[in-house]
């Protein structure tokens, strides 16, 4: 495994959906009441229009939960460029400069057919980070620590914690890892570098779109509870999401005949609560299905 130094990155374009919600009183309520005078009653429109205002702060609180389990963080995976393997950056369609995000990344490994780790490193080139190997790997890694991240009232992001943000409506500190399979016979193993690792159940990866393929989402290296898994991370990455249960199980549908990221997010308590509210942690496995020769 190749360990990178540390270095925080002052610029991004990490953006995620989850927005504040404001909200405001329908009255304005009046002091203390003068103990001499009695107050007037509710009318029956004051009660209506309160009831109205509870049910608009429950409904905001819901929707922000529903952002917050559906929000489109950036992440790493891998794909092919110009023949080339190369560790990308970004969400969807959104492919962003990689290399501006190599202090970030921590580490990288990767593995021929027996297990065995093999010598590795990313090397720049353009806006791409290009996979450099002395033999053909059949499985690749990465994991990227992109720090602590804060949201201020008017949307922007600061590359912060909320001990430095005082004003901040959400701070989260965020993880991206990634396994790329260039062997579609061969099984990851646990890999101790990907706190979040998603796992194919197989021993071998299917070979035609739509097909099953059942994963189990691993954190800290054991099946997790509430993982939320899209199986089309690149060109469907606004996917209602799989939810795993205890056993860490998602099953879904391989989406292309070529390249496939299916990704993995889950949602922590922080590590370092006077830094962060939560801890975000978000997993891709991508591989390649043949297509016809031409």
């Amino acid at each position: 495994m190749t360990l990178l130094k540390p270095e925080l990155d002052p610029v991004s374009d990490e953006s995620v959906a989850l927005e504040g919600c404001s909200t405001r009183r329908l009255f304005n309520h009046a002091g203390p009441a003068d103990l001499s005078i009695s107050r007037p009653k509710e009318n029956r429109l004051e009660k209506t229009m309160k009831a109205i205002n509870k049910l608009a702060v429950a409904a905001c609180v819901i929707t922000s939960f529903g952002a917050a389990t559906v929000a489109q963080a950036h992440g790493i995976w891998f794909a092919e460029r110009s023949n080339e393997l190369a560790l990308i950056y970004g969400v969807g369609a959104d492919d962003l400069d990689a290399v501006k995000r190599l202090p970030k990344i921590k580490a990288v490994a990767a593995y021929d057919e027996g297990g065995k780790e093999v010598p590795m490193q990313l090397t720049p080139r353009g806006p791409l980070l290009v996979v450099s190997t002395e033999n053909q790997t059949a499985i690749v890694t990465a994991f990227l620590d992109h720090g602590p991240w804060s949201k201020t009232p008017d949307g922007e992001w600061y590359n912060k914690g909320k001990d430095e943000v005082p004003d901040a409506t959400i701070s989260e500190h965020t993880f991206k890892y990634a396994v790329h399979l260039r062997r579609l016979n061969m099984v990851p193993p646990v890999l101790p570098a990907q706190k979040l690792q998603i796992v194919p159940m197989a021993k071998h990866m299917p070979e035609k779109m739509g097909q099953t393929l059942v994963v189990r989402v691993l954190y800290e290296g054991k099946p997790v509870r509430g993982a939320l898994v899209q199986p089309d991370y690149v060109t469907d990455p606004d996917s209602k999401p799989l939810k795993t249960g205890a056993d860490g199980i998602a099953t879904i549908k391989v989406r292309n005949q070529g390249l496939n990221v299916v990704v993995a997010t889950l949602i922590t308590p922080p590590a370092n609560p006077v830094q962060t509210n939560r801890d975000e942690y978000l997993a891709t496995l991508s591989f390649v299905l043949p297509h016809q020769p031409e």
